[in-house]
């Protein structure tokens, strides 16, 4: 969605909007959060919405096996997966 139309809903009232407190946020996520939120400038309650958004979008994607991408073990296991394999299957 582009900023405008963005704005245009959020300024017409198209999106419901509620107050609400939240328990448990790590303090300097959200003042890197808000910090944020007005480098855009962006009201945080939208910059809010719009990060849960995001985040819901992002966990309905279908994710496929070719997406996966390898990370590193740590020193020690570069022959794990031989190491694996040899006890799976002698």
């Amino acid at each position: 969605m582009n900023k405008q139309f963005e704005s245009y809903l959020y300024k017409s009232h198209l999106y419901d909007i509620m107050q609400l407190s939240v328990r448990d946020v790590d303090e300097n996520v959200f003042r890197a959060f808000k910090a944020k939120a007005v480098e855009e400038n962006l009201p945080v309650g939208r910059a809010v919405s719009l990060a849960l958004k995001h985040w819901l979008d992002e966990s309905k994607k279908k994710k496929s096996f070719l997406e996966l991408k390898p990370w590193n073990w740590g020193k020690g296991t570069e022959q794990l997966s031989s190491q694996i394999d040899e006890v799976l299957y002698g």
